[in-house]
């Protein structure tokens, strides 16, 4: 078993996946990787907001969304900056009543929201966080 707080030892991404032990953490970077051509990039956290190991994908040096591994669930950051806002407003009263809590709930700080969403299954909030992760794919 891998210790995300040991910044002596990077984890594969398979060992991650073993950590979470939920298959939905491989379908969902599946989708990123394959929807976006992103890489994934495993960096080690000294935030205080929350240490440790967690997964980036980025494209064009563009970071898309950054995964921080939890037992049998994974949480999501997706940042709603200036580019993305309206039209992440406009899509909002179609997604499902949680992504739109934890938006309303999110304070905006440097005209941004970083949104920070629990996955634990293949329904609607993970078609969420893809839309959301999609606009900010293709935010100029």
């Amino acid at each position: 078993m891998i210790d995300l707080q040991n910044r002596g030892i990077c984890p594969t991404l398979d060992e991650i996946g073993t950590y979470i032990r939920n298959p939905l953490f491989e379908t969902f970077c599946s989708e990123i990787k394959e929807r976006h051509g992103a890489k994934e990039k495993i960096e080690f956290s000294s935030c205080s907001w929350e240490s440790g190991w967690n997964v980036k994908f980025k494209k064009s040096g563009k970071n898309l969304c950054t995964i921080y591994p939890r037992e049998s669930f994974f949480t999501v950051l997706v940042v709603v900056g200036k580019k993305e806002k309206e039209l992440v407003e406009t899509i909002l009263a179609d997604c499902t009543g949680e992504l739109q809590e934890i938006y309303d709930r999110t304070e905006e700080g440097n005209g941004q929201k970083w949104l920070m969403i629990d996955l634990e299954d293949q329904g609607d909030l993970f078609r969420d966080v893809l839309r959301l992760i999609e606009i900010r794919r293709n935010a100029k």
